[in-house]
Protein backbone atom coordinates (compact mmCIF):
# COMPACT_ATOMS: atom_id res chain seq x y z
CA UNK A 1 0.00 0.00 0.00
CA UNK A 2 0.96 3.80 -0.74
CA UNK A 3 1.76 5.49 2.43
CA UNK A 4 -0.95 8.08 1.39
CA UNK A 5 -3.43 5.81 0.99
CA UNK A 6 -2.24 4.46 4.71
CA UNK A 7 -2.19 8.23 5.95
CA UNK A 8 -5.89 8.03 4.56
CA UNK A 9 -7.09 5.16 5.93
CA UNK A 10 -6.10 6.41 9.82
CA UNK A 11 -7.29 9.70 9.09
CA UNK A 12 -10.64 8.85 7.96
CA UNK A 13 -12.57 7.31 11.46
CA UNK A 14 -11.16 10.86 13.45
CA UNK A 15 -12.13 13.25 10.12
CA UNK A 16 -15.69 11.06 9.90
CA UNK A 17 -15.92 12.07 13.57
CA UNK A 18 -15.33 15.57 13.43
CA UNK A 19 -18.03 15.95 10.53
CA UNK A 20 -21.07 14.18 12.87
CA UNK A 21 -20.29 16.06 15.30
CA UNK A 22 -20.20 19.78 13.31
CA UNK A 23 -23.67 18.51 11.95
CA UNK A 24 -24.90 17.60 15.21
CA UNK A 25 -24.08 20.54 16.41
CA UNK A 26 -25.18 22.76 13.81
CA UNK A 27 -28.85 21.34 13.59
CA UNK A 28 -28.37 21.73 17.79
CA UNK A 29 -27.98 25.54 16.90
CA UNK A 30 -30.36 25.88 14.21
CA UNK A 31 -33.08 24.33 16.38
CA UNK A 32 -32.75 26.27 19.97
CA UNK A 33 -29.72 28.84 19.15
CA UNK A 34 -26.77 29.74 20.73
CA UNK A 35 -25.14 27.49 23.96
CA UNK A 36 -23.63 27.75 26.68
CA UNK A 37 -21.20 25.01 27.39
CA UNK A 38 -19.07 24.47 30.96
CA UNK A 39 -18.09 22.30 33.27
CA UNK A 40 -20.66 20.65 35.42
CA UNK A 41 -19.95 19.11 39.29
CA UNK A 42 -21.50 15.60 39.70
CA UNK A 43 -21.31 15.59 43.92
CA UNK A 44 -21.86 11.98 44.27
CA UNK A 45 -19.45 10.61 42.15
CA UNK A 46 -16.70 13.91 42.95
CA UNK A 47 -16.11 14.10 39.12
CA UNK A 48 -16.45 16.46 36.23
CA UNK A 49 -17.45 16.89 32.77
CA UNK A 50 -18.62 19.32 29.87
CA UNK A 51 -22.18 19.71 28.69
CA UNK A 52 -24.85 22.35 28.02
CA UNK A 53 -25.82 24.68 31.32
CA UNK A 54 -28.80 26.20 31.25
CA UNK A 55 -29.53 29.74 31.38
CA UNK A 56 -30.30 30.04 35.17
CA UNK A 57 -27.49 27.61 36.40
CA UNK A 58 -23.88 28.20 36.94
CA UNK A 59 -21.11 26.63 35.43
CA UNK A 60 -18.48 24.76 38.09
CA UNK A 61 -15.79 26.75 39.17
CA UNK A 62 -12.77 24.78 40.04
CA UNK A 63 -10.99 27.53 42.60
CA UNK A 64 -14.03 27.29 44.42
CA UNK A 65 -14.11 23.31 45.34
CA UNK A 66 -13.30 22.29 48.55
CA UNK A 67 -12.18 18.73 48.78
CA UNK A 68 -12.97 18.30 52.13
CA UNK A 69 -16.81 18.67 51.02
CA UNK A 70 -17.15 15.33 48.55
CA UNK A 71 -19.36 12.68 49.56
CA UNK A 72 -17.18 9.57 49.14
CA UNK A 73 -19.46 6.51 48.84
CA UNK A 74 -16.58 4.63 49.83
CA UNK A 75 -16.67 6.16 53.44
CA UNK A 76 -20.52 6.20 53.68
CA UNK A 77 -20.39 2.39 53.26
CA UNK A 78 -18.17 2.11 55.61
CA UNK A 79 -19.54 4.07 58.40
CA UNK A 80 -23.00 2.58 57.88
CA UNK A 81 -21.50 -0.88 58.09
CA UNK A 82 -19.90 0.24 61.41
CA UNK A 83 -23.25 1.58 62.61
CA UNK A 84 -24.60 -1.62 62.46
CA UNK A 85 -22.19 -3.59 64.25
Amino acid sequence: MAAQTIAFLILLPFTMAFIYAAIHEYLRYKSEGRASYGLVYNEDTGTTHVTGIGEGEEAYDPEEFDPAEFNDPEKTNETDDDEKV
